[in-house]
């Protein structure tokens, strides 16, 4: 069997068991399934990966079903891989494997774990049809796909009202966006005549600088296409505007936020550029709006990520700022930047939440950063992990030295090539390298309130709360009452695997990713003249990135360890400002305003006046009434005796004879 079709598909398949038969299986039975079946398709994915690297990789569709036929529209549901997807399926299956050999030990206690699992797994597939997509249909199919899945974890917890409300959000927030990728779609059928990927590519540069008709009024074809496309791109990778459903789906699991922020769902609107790039190639207005927006988004996220206190917050909102850096280099048109930086943020962003995951397990499921500290002695490999994913994320490395960490080679790459490119690349070069220092300080921010500092879990009630202890151990403790513990193998182990990422991916494979034409092969628009020149660029672009990661290592460090008074006193000084970045610029009281207050008005007032005040009134109720209303007469003639029934009947029939007769 092609191996493409165990990759995609054993998912699917253990998800299904897993879920439908997780009752008589057991727990483990079901962990077990879904668990091998995602092993088993990384260990599959790689050899596909490393074929591509090593240049022996060949471009390929694997027919599955012919899936529509209806007049001049016809598609099959097929497999494509080339390098774009190869580089995709190692990072969403070896996350996902790594998610769920993580989530035996976070889950364990859970009474729906058998539930979860299948979740996980059914995530998988959808995120595996859409990158293996070969028409535009199949990509819509795998793209509601992981919204659907998304809506299921991120609501997993369905007894908590925080969980199913950041469900809603996600799915609603997400339906905005889809609608126009739909229009996008419809479009790009109605301007093409097909929805094959690679037909519409090539036929792609023959439409620039056409017109269409759209909503009253003449526009470029392939601008306003590339645009609704990239509506859908906004809501699914969370760019400004259409951002405010990732920071919330942290309310559920955290091995989801990992799987969702690293590998999966936000990564999608990155991919549909990138697999889509010819098309936007055509139209330098889209490609400026991408720019725009993801520098924008880039900016934006990073401020709320300086001043949060949730520890998945804070991670959940860098995820938005680096989905920035990726907008923007596939805005300048460095699409292999933007699959690199996409490539190693699997890793160190992964690693980040996994961590964070443990610190939560660790601090009995409390998430306020106030309520650490101290803790790099209490679990070191924790510790040692996310200070790893830490260095990744800020990108330390050295140019001249040529080492570095994951995000030293992806990161740094992003900026250079933007400089290099000039026009909307030169402003997003310096919002880019703002957001560095502003990464590095809220990323140094999380690590000194977590594991330095005195231990200020010692002082929160919900963990002394929470905690049951004997009473030897409440009359021997001095330490509040809880002791910080290490996670069990199954969560350490994946954390070890993907230090080895945050570490060593950037360095092993920017040559391929960044310098090499042949490795895409085609798979995207690969601009090697702008590739060429962002090595050209001056030293000190070169080193922006590393002076902003050092300049916000200080102010962390002066913050939060020298001064730990300093940052209330600025907070005060800043007063609305810091209020305004803290209340995340008023996104969500804006939406509720304009949007969430109105629709609620407008749900009312069918409800009540339409729905009870009239439909009801006239309807249902009514006819209830007439019925009513015709009983009683009814009732009232119905006086039990046998002479008075006989005159009515007598009446009757004299009244009918004198009808017929005159």
């Amino acid at each position: 069997m092609n191996s493409i079709l165990i990759i995609v598909f054993a998912p699917l398949l253990a998800s299904i068991i897993a879920g439908l038969g997780g009752r008589w299986m057991g727990h483990t039975a079901a962990k077990v399934l879904t668990t091998a079946a995602l092993f088993l398709a990384c260990g599959l994915s790689w050899p596909i990966f490393l074929s591509f690297i090593a240049g022996t990789g060949e471009a390929s569709v694997t027919p599955v079903l012919t899936w529509v036929q209806s007049g001049n529209m016809t598609f099959d549901w097929a497999l494509r891989v080339d390098t774009l997807t190869a580089v995709m399926l190692v990072v969403i299956t070896s996350v996902s494997a790594l998610v769920h050999l993580y989530s035996w030990g976070y889950m364990e206690e859970d009474p729906d774990q058998s539930r979860f699992f299948a979740y996980l797994s059914l995530f998988t597939f959808a995120m595996l049809m859409l990158v293996t997509a070969d028409n535009l249909v199949q990509m819509f199919f795998g793209w509601e796909g992981v919204g659907l899945a998304s809506y299921l974890l991120i609501g997993f917890w369905y007894k908590k009202p925080s969980a199913n409300a950041a469900a809603i959000k996600a799915f609603v927030v997400n339906r905005v966006g889809d609608l126009g990728f739909m229009l996008g779609i419809f479009g790009t059928f109605l301007v093409f005549q097909t929805t094959s990927i690679p037909e519409i590519l090539e036929m792609a540069p023959a439409m620039q600088g056409s017109t269409i008709t759209f909503m009253g009024a003449r526009w470029d074809t392939m601008t306003i296409l590339c645009l609704l496309l990239f509506v859908g791109a906004m809501g699914k990778s969370a760019q400004l505007g259409l951002h405010t459903w990732l920071p919330d789906a942290m309310e559920g699991p955290t091995p989801v936020s990992a799987l969702i922020h690293a590998a999966t769902m936000v990564t999608a609107g990155v991919f549909m550029v990138c697999r889509l790039s010819p098309m936007f190639e055509t139209s330098p207005t889209a490609l400026a709006v991408v720019t725009i927006v993801g520098a924008a988004t880039c900016l934006f996220a990073a401020t709320i990520g300086t001043t949060q206190w949730d520890i998945k917050r804070v991670i959940a909102y860098s995820t938005c700022s680096q989905l920035g850096y990726m907008f923007f280099a596939a805005g300048v048109g460095a699409y292999g930047a933007a699959m690199f930086h996409l490539f190693t943020h699997a890793f160190f962003k992964a690693l980040l939440f996994l961590g964070a995951g443990a610190v939560i397990h660790a601090m009995h499921h409390e998430q306020d950063m106030r309520y650490y500290g101290g803790l790099r002695k209490r679990i070191p490999i924790t510790f040692a992990a996310m200070l790893i994913g830490t260095l990744a994320i800020t990108g330390l490395g050295i140019y001249d030295l040529h080492v570095g960490f994951a995000g030293f080679w992806s990161k740094d790459a992003i900026l250079e090539v933007s400089y290099a490119a000039g026009g909307h690349g030169t402003g997003a070069f310096w919002v880019g390298a703002f957001a560095a220092l502003l990464t590095s300080f809220y990323s140094w921010r999380l690590m000194f309130l977590t594991f330095w500092g005195k231990p200020r879990w010692i002082e929160s009630e919900h963990i002394q709360h929470s905690v049951h202890k004997t009473p030897e151990e409440a009359g021997a403790d001095t330490t509040g009452g809880y002791h910080p513990h290490e996670s069990p193998w199954t969560m350490l182990v994946p954390l070890g695997v993907l230090s080895l990422g945050a570490l060593f991916a950037g360095q092993v494979f920017s040559g391929s990713f960044l310098d090499s034409a042949s490795f895409w092969n085609g798979a995207i628009a690969y601009n090697e003249h702008l590739m060429h020149a962002m090595h050209e660029v001056p030293k000190w672009v070169k080193y922006s990135a590393l002076v902003a990661m050092l300049v916000g290592l200080f102010f962390a460090w002066l913050a939060y360890i020298r001064r730990t008074d300093l940052p209330r006193q600025v907070a005060q000084q800043l007063g609305p400002i810091y209020d305004f970045v803290y209340n995340k610029w008023y996104f969500d009281e804006l939406y509720n305003l304009l949007f969430v207050k109105p629709a609620f008005w407008l749900g009312r007032v069918l409800w009540k006046k339409g729905d009870e005040g009239t439909i009801d009134r006239f309807g249902p109720n009514g006819v209830a009434w007439v019925v009513e209303r015709g009983s009683v007469l009814a009732k009232s003639v119905q006086s039990g005796y046998l002479t008075s029934y006989a005159l009515i009947m007598l009446l009757g029939l004299v009244a009918v004879i004198t009808w017929v007769l005159f």
